[in-house]
């Protein structure tokens, strides 16, 4: 069935050595982030099977379903901090978490008393990106309170850039990110052991030989999913880009005027569009639309271009296709990672996996 997402299970793990034996030869730990395509299970049997066994997830959903496949042989790091609703399958679930506010600490702690467990916690600094995290001056605050808890350990710091604010990390972020923690380690006698310097965006940093050797974690998406530098999408070294192709069927295929005739108001989104007059020209209907895709993020495969898109229509360009095309045919993209995102989160998206 069409639409369907092609998902190539041994370019991503290739891709996962790729990354992984980057940071092996600086001693960064790697937590592979499968929220993109909403913890897939046959993508992590491939990655789990090749001793990819740190995984981390924004949604509590994605990592239930995690812990129920692979039971203990995982280890689950929560991305998102805990809302106080999730906070019993927080410590049901996970082995970690981030955490930035103190109400959340102690929900979190009680909890573990009552389920006899213990659970490790990531304290997220914001340095700059605007997204989650304590700010740095406001740490002091933290002091006194955050030495009490019983079972909850904090074991380390970590920040998040180049997410909300599109913040580049750097070799000053990075540096500031480790004096912070030193000073709180010094401050509250915990050994804040780990120390996570962020994303795929602070790759480039270990490239460049300008991570502090004090950073040694990452939690690393789409530059493992996609092959993607995130700071300018370009390829990463030694990886796929094609580990995910889109694949949509052709519904109409007409000659048609590239300008709507009629008064121009507001589209089905509330958007007033904007059109360039291409004269009469072959355009194509697919199958699929903006509840299973962003149009903006699909790559053609063939000389085509994305016109635009409705909710269960995306419209193409086909004058420039160089061979006959008809309808029942199928369109391939790659997705850009909001276009994956959409497209493994829609029920209407179908997925087949090779290798």
């Amino acid at each position: 069935m069409f639409p369907r997402l092609l998902i190539d299970r041994q370019k991503i793990l290739e891709n996962a050595v790729a990354v992984s034996s980057l940071l092996q030869k600086k001693n960064i730990d790697l937590f592979f982030v499968s929220k993109v395509f909403c913890a897939d299970i046959k993508i992590c049997e491939k990655l789990v099977s090749k001793e990819f066994k740190k995984i981390a997830d924004s949604r509590i959903q994605n990592l239930k379903r995690l812990r129920e496949h692979f039971r203990e042989q995982i280890e689950l790091l929560l991305l998102r901090l805990p809302m106080h609703s999730e906070i019993e399958q927080v410590v049901t679930i996970c082995d970690m978490t981030l955490v930035s506010e103190l109400s959340t600490l102690r929900l979190l702690d009680e909890e573990c008393r009552i389920q006899r467990k213990r659970l490790k916690a990531i304290l997220m600094i914001d340095l700059g990106d605007l997204r989650e995290g304590i700010w740095p001056d406001k740490l002091k605050q933290y002091q006194e309170e955050i030495t009490g808890f019983k079972n909850v350990d904090i074991i380390g710091t970590g920040v998040n850039l180049a997410c909300y604010g599109g913040v580049i990390p750097d070799k000053d972020k990075m540096d500031t990110l480790v004096g912070l923690t030193k000073e709180f380690r010094k401050k509250t006698g915990l050994s804040l052991e780990m120390i996570s310097g962020g994303n795929s965006s602070s790759l480039p940093l270990i490239l460049e030989d300008k991570m502090p050797e004090d950073i040694n974690m990452l939690r690393v998406g789409e530059a493992i999913v996609l092959g993607r530098n995130v700071i300018d999408r370009s390829p990463w070294p030694d990886t796929h880009q094609d580990t995910f192709v889109f694949e949509a069927q052709l519904i109409e295929v007409l000659d048609k005027p590239s300008i709507p005739i009629g008064n121009i108001g507001q589209d089905a989104f509330g958007n007033s569009p904007d059109f360039k007059d291409l004269g009469v020209h072959k355009r194509g209907i697919l199958a699929c639309g903006r509840q299973d895709i962003d149009p903006d993020g699909l790559i053609p495969l063939e000389n085509i271009k994305v016109l635009g898109a409705s909710s269960d229509h995306v419209i193409v360009d086909l004058k420039d296709i160089g061979r006959r095309i008809e309808v029942g045919e199928t369109l391939r993209f790659i997705p850009t990672y909001g276009c994956l995102l959409r497209a493994s989160t829609s029920d209407y998206v179908d997925k087949e996996y090779i290798n």
